[in-house]
């Protein structure tokens, strides 16, 4: 009798036991879904105010440039247009050679874009997958000139393009600018990325190098190729510097160089400027809203983070 009142009283010891248990594991997994909770209402809270930070210059060109001419000289902030206008489109349009500023910078873009893709992508997977001596060395020394200021070969650059008879055309900004070592450093990481067996397998099949390239790689390539193509476009997209050197021509001006162009004139019309600008910028963030799954996608299967 004795023995089984002690195995009673043991097991009530034991299921008070997992009760205190099972409250505090209750108690934890409140506190934890509340900090959780919290935790996400603080991200939200702090990716709103850097959202507005980043968006809020955009708004205002907006503003300025559906603005009636000189408003932006009236005192206060004003956050919304007092008079919604396309004057400022209009004369822009009319005074200067705006489409041919936009005809420019999208063929420069363009042929940028594409040559520097394709080497990116070639570059990268030789040296990602191809076994050849000094390849690291080589590898290393593209990586050193992301460290070399584009300023300090301007004078070297000017000097080849004209000794080439190419200054002055598209292909004096195309040419010098068909080239980035960053592109091939994501490309090989990419390339890395991708699983042994599918390369192996191709290769068993008979494939050689390129044809593993172009029908079995080049197809996991879609985010890859997403990144190169928009980091590529907008860089070369908002280069200042190189083409006001390289291009004499004001018919063969882009648009960042218009943008200098407008202001500066005596009398600069900042909403005609801010209109100008809003041309410029649109067809970036349309291009950056519409494929940014693969951007995103690109550098974390890259592994840049």
């Amino acid at each position: 009798m004795t023995q089984t009142t002690a195995l009673l009283e043991i097991s009530d010891a034991e299921i008070l036991g997992d009760r205190r248990a099972a409250r505090n594991t209750r108690r934890r997994n409140r506190a934890g879904a509340l900090g959780a909770r919290k935790g996400i209402v603080w991200r939200t809270i702090i990716a709103i105010v850097v959202a507005v930070i980043v968006i809020f210059p955009l708004y205002w060109m907006l503003v300025v440039a559906f603005s009636p001419r000189g408003e932006v000289f009236e005192p206060g902030l004003r956050l919304w247009p007092s008079t919604f206008t396309l004057e400022n489109f209009t004369k822009v349009f009319a005074q200067y050679p705006v489409s041919s500023w936009f005809v420019n910078s999208v063929v420069v873009g363009a042929f940028v874009t594409a040559f520097t893709v394709v080497g990116n992508l070639l570059a990268g997977y030789a040296f990602a997958r191809l076994r050849f001596r000094g390849s690291n060395a080589v590898f290393i020394l593209a990586l050193a000139t992301m460290m070399i200021p584009v300023q300090a070969i301007m004078v070297a650059q000017f000097k080849l393009v004209a000794g080439l008879g190419i200054y002055g055309t598209y292909w004096s900004v195309i040419l010098p600018g068909a080239a980035a070592a960053f592109g091939i450093f994501l490309a090989r990481q990419f390339f890395i990325g991708i699983p042994d067996e599918i390369i192996e397998a191709a290769r068993i099949d008979g494939a050689g190098h390129l044809r593993i390239f172009l029908q079995v790689v080049l197809p996991l390539c879609k985010p890859l190729i997403a990144v190169l193509t928009l980091l590529t476009l907008m860089g070369s997209w908002n280069d200042f510097a190189w083409p006001l050197i390289a291009l004499k021509d004001n018919d063969l001006f882009t648009l960042p160089i218009g943008l200098l162009y407008l202001k500066g004139q005596t009398t600069p019309d900042y909403n005609a400027i801010m209109a100008l600008a809003l041309v410029s910028v649109l067809p970036m963030v349309i291009l950056f809203l519409v494929f940014q799954r693969y951007f995103v996608q690109g550098f974390a299967r890259s592994g840049i983070k």
